[in-house]
């Protein structure tokens, strides 16, 4: 059976919305190799979209949710804007953001890679730094952010849905 996450509540900081759904840290949940990450994530109705690393800036999608599995490397990341909890991922972690969480890579191990993903249907995600003019209006976005039909990493029976539906 699969452990649950460890859930982080993280409130609006009033420059990064973060989200009223917990992000999710699944410790040691994937293997260490990027094409089975993508293929869990797929096979789970999040689509891979990129591999890559984590920006070394404060930064948050309003309009997709996103997932972060670690294949290879160690990083600490930074959730929830300046004032958040600083996190050590790993190779087997995977992080499932909601629409709005700010996240900032703080350090990293020179072999770091990140899988990164979307639910099916979500668009492009766009990119926010927290600028207080559009506060207002990336809170709406967030907020239309549909449910995802799955967990990425346990698929439709994983905790994801129960856990962000306590929250909804």
């Amino acid at each position: 059976m699969m452990p649950e996450p460890e859930t982080f509540h993280l409130a609006d900081d009033g420059a990064i919305p973060n989200s009223p759904l917990p992000l999710l840290v699944y410790r040691g949940a994937v293997p260490t190799d990027p094409a089975a990450i993508e293929r869990l994530f797929a096979a789970h109705a999040w689509p891979p979209a990129w591999r890559n690393g984590v920006y070394p800036f404060h930064h948050f999608h309003a309009n997709a949710h996103e997932v972060l599995g670690i294949a290879a490397g160690a990083a600490e990341v930074q959730f929830g804007g300046p004032s958040g909890p600083v996190l050590r991922v790993q190779a087997g972690d995977v992080v499932v953001l909601p629409a709005g969480i700010g996240h900032c890579r703080r350090s990293q191990t020179p072999d770091l890679l990140v899988v990164g993903g979307y639910p099916e249907g979500a668009p492009d995600p766009d990119l926010h730094r927290g600028a207080a003019e559009a506060h207002d209006a990336v809170v709406h976005s967030i907020a239309a952010v549909p449910m995802p039909a799955a967990d990425p990493v346990a698929g439709r029976d994983g905790p994801l849905r129960r856990l962000w539906g306590e929250q909804a």
